[in-house]
């Protein structure tokens, strides 16, 4: 089942979002911060994660939004439809096989820390001068 997990979205930007699921038909979750420190895998419904593996530091403030099981056009109608309707979520990932036994927690530590590289590098201009 395509589904989307969100993090820290309120306001007007959560609606927003909502509605863009529901076009596409996809499910969307908002998750509790008290689950922050739980694994992908259990947020997302799959067998054989528990809530036993969790994450000593699971919180954060930061906005997030987490996909799983989406198809190319949901994908893409998605992510056309946030910037249209801007409604951007500055950290997006998909659930994979590598991160699923990740903690909430832990994705958004690694997609922040992504997140600043590529704003720095961003700032600087290259070698080539574009």
């Amino acid at each position: 089942m395509a589904q989307a997990l969100l993090f820290n979205i309120s306001g007007e930007k959560r609606k927003k979002i909502h509605f863009l699921l529901f076009k596409l038909g996809i499910a969307g979750r908002e998750i509790p911060e008290a689950d922050f420190g739980r694994s992908l895998g259990e947020l997302s419904g799959r067998e054989g994660f528990s809530a036993e593996a969790e994450d000593e530091d699971g919180t954060f403030t930061g906005e997030m939004l987490v996909l799983d099981s989406l198809n190319p056009r949901q994908f893409n109608g998605l992510i056309d439809g946030l910037r249209q309707a801007r409604a951007q979520v500055a950290l997006k990932a998909v659930i994979t096989e590598e991160n699923l036994g990740w903690s909430a927690a832990r994705l958004f530590r690694e997609l922040s820390a992504e997140h600043e590289a590529m704003q720095k590098y961003k700032g600087k201009k290259s070698i080539h001068g574009e």
